[in-house]
């Protein structure tokens, strides 16, 4: 994803990332793996957090001569089955919260974590603050590598929207687009029931005209099936349209696949068949191109990843989170979305 990255002011200096170690389905050990993978080729530094005793026993299984690494103790973990307020409210020492607080500080440039997502939005929210005009953090990114030119905003986030968020939401995506993929000026969309201007519920309908006087390159209405088309660059709904569409492409990448493998396993090589549907299976499902999505809109750097995330998807996002610091991704957006809300209240 950084591969069209414009140049940094950041050069020359070791970016500094805090990853929650107790975050997500895998942790702590594939999270510690990711990011002493991460840290080996990428040069960063890495701040571990979690409880010491857990994150020691992983990290000593790894050859970490010569990195830049370091243990912060946090002695509570968060669970995705905790409500994500009342957890940070009486876990103040969770990992989470303490990886955020390394942010708020200065002594991290960005945090990583695969825990849960509500968690992570409350501290990010709690401790660093959202980006004036934004009520809310955005989740959104590439989404299928059948159109990996489509960004999707917002993924789950903010399942009540108000429609001057989804020019946010846009703005967000077009800064993303323009600094990480190289497209100057990328096409929005509005994700809709049909492609005619009127069409959709009452949000859907109070968002177009503002999109239009945003100020960005509208395009109009797009529905579902045009997303793996690539018909606009950045497509814009509310996380409860989001976050169903991002759950049933990564089942439905999965089911085919497993169909497949069953359908097909008298007729064709296993070497062969293994190939063929995990490259199918990386087409179609979100997971095999998001390493992780940052909740842009927050003052500060904050990287989502999914649940289930293993040492390859943490690294890369740690990854990411190094090219949002040194393309200064947060004031890059702060101007746009100055800019675009100053047209939309004119």
């Amino acid at each position: 994803m950084g591969g069209n990255m414009k140049e940094s002011s950041y050069a020359g200096q070791k970016v500094r990332i805090a990853v929650d170690a107790m975050g997500g389905d895998c942790a702590p050990a594939e999270t510690v793996k990711g990011a002493v993978q991460a840290a080996r080729e990428l040069g960063v530094e890495v701040v571990l957090v979690g409880p010491l005793p857990a994150i020691e026993s992983e990290f000593r299984k790894h050859d970490t001569t010569g990195l830049s690494i370091r243990l912060v103790d946090a002695a509570e973990v968060i669970l995705d089955e905790e409500h994500p307020v009342i957890a940070v409210m009486r876990k103040p020492n969770s990992s989470v919260s303490i990886a955020t607080k390394l942010v708020q500080s200065g002594e991290a440039d960005a945090m990583v974590s695969a825990g849960s997502t509500g968690a992570c939005m409350v501290c990010a929210m709690q401790y660093l603050g959202t980006l004036p005009g934004m009520d809310r953090p955005v989740a959104g990114g590439p989404f299928l590598q059948l159109s990996p030119e489509t960004s999707v905003f917002d993924m789950g986030v903010n399942v009540y929207c108000q429609p001057e968020q989804l020019v946010n939401f846009a703005v967000a995506g077009c800064v993303f687009t323009r600094a990480f993929l190289g497209i100057e000026n990328p096409t929005v969309a509005l994700l809709n029931v049909g492609s005619e201007e009127g069409k959709g519920n009452q949000l859907a309908k109070e968002a177009y005209p503002l999109l239009q006087k945003s100020g960005l390159n509208f395009i109009g209405n797009v529905e579902g099936m045009d997303i793996p088309k690539g018909k606009a660059n950045v497509i814009v709904c509310d996380g409860f349209v989001g976050n169903i569409l991002l759950k049933f492409c990564e089942g439905l990448g999965e089911t085919v696949r497993e169909w497949l493998l069953n359908e097909l396993k008298e007729s064709v090589s296993q070497d062969k068949l293994e190939e063929v549907t995990t490259r199918l299976w990386r087409l179609m499902s979100p997971g095999a191109l998001l390493g992780g999505a940052p909740l842009w809109g927050v003052d500060g750097l904050v990287m989502v990843c999914h649940g289930s995330s293993r040492a390859p998807q943490i690294a890369y996002t740690i990854k990411e989170a190094k090219a949002c610091v040194e393309t200064d991704f947060i004031n890059l957006l702060r101007t746009e979305l100055e800019r675009a809300q100053a047209l939309i209240s004119a």
